[in-house]
């Protein structure tokens, strides 16, 4: 059922003349982690808010939003944030500036966070209900096989770093986190160049798993190779390749796009044979 979902967007990915993958890199919420499942509509409910009541509760403003949202998936939240700034006027919104708004949206997703962890650390949870399905047993084999594996995320790196340790996906990592500085630019762009400097690798020697555009972008703009996960943020495992990511994937330039890892022998087979 699975492999039935399972799409490829070009038949390059599995091409001969490629050398063997030694470097995969992950994105973390929504391709790796399920704990900010549901965090684009928490922003487009938050973003509707500001705008007037009769638009704001319109099921197409709120698709719009999302697909907007979407769009920038990968990057920190103030660019969503600044972007709903740009679309205020169109909307006839009113929003508070970038900076008030973003919290207002972290306290938000952080509630729902928060709840989350607390029943993983209490033992109530298991760990791998917040695992994007299939996830761990290919992790696994990927590290049995020596690949190195990075995970590359938009998320505030200290964050990052603890729920991967309560997920218990640190094991596969060790010291190679990265996650953006409060504060501060980040650009996925400049990590992914780092690892290729640093590890002496070309960029055929790199795959990448995302469920946003902007790691799908860089890796193969280094020539690598990427799996767009168009994960379900409202039910981790079922199956269902969410549209809109869909869409933002490919036009990425995906090679692929999977709802999650259940289908491990076909990723396997086709990146890794």
């Amino acid at each position: 059922m699975i492999a039935a979902v399972t799409e490829t967007a070009k038949t390059t990915a599995a091409a001969p003349s490629y050398p063997k993958i030694s470097h995969v890199v992950f994105d973390f919420d929504g391709t790796l982690s399920w704990l900010r499942s549901g965090w684009p509509d928490v922003m487009a409910r938050l973003f509707a808010e500001f705008i007037p009541l009769a638009e704001g509760n319109s099921p197409a403003v709120l698709h719009h939003l999302r697909r907007e949202i979407l769009a920038l998936n990968g990057k920190p939240s103030i660019y969503q944030v600044r972007r709903f700034a740009q679309m205020a006027e169109q909307f006839k919104a009113v929003p508070p500036a970038p900076e008030p708004l973003l919290q207002l949206y972290f306290a938000r997703l952080n509630a729902v966070l928060r709840g989350r962890l607390d029943a993983i650390a209490r033992h109530e949870t298991p760990p791998d209900t917040f695992v994007i399905a299939g996830a761990r047993p290919l992790l696994e084999e990927l590290h049995r096989r020596g690949l190195k594996l990075f995970i590359l995320s938009g998320t505030a790196e200290p964050d990052v770093r603890r729920e991967a340790e309560l997920l218990q996906l640190k094991p596969f990592f060790g010291e190679r986190i990265h996650g953006s500085t409060p504060g501060q630019e980040f650009s996925k762009k400049d990590v992914i160049d780092r690892i290729m400097a640093e590890e002496g690798i070309t960029g055929s020697q790199l795959l990448s798993f995302g469920d946003g555009p902007v790691e799908i972008e860089f890796t193969k703009a280094v020539g690598g190779r990427a799996v767009g996960v168009a994960s379900d943020e409202e039910t981790n495992g079922s199956g269902v390749i969410d549209p809109d990511k869909r869409e933002h994937l490919l036009r990425a330039g995906a090679d692929a796009i999977i709802p999650d890892y259940r289908n491990k022998r076909w990723i396997l087979d086709t990146f890794f044979a």
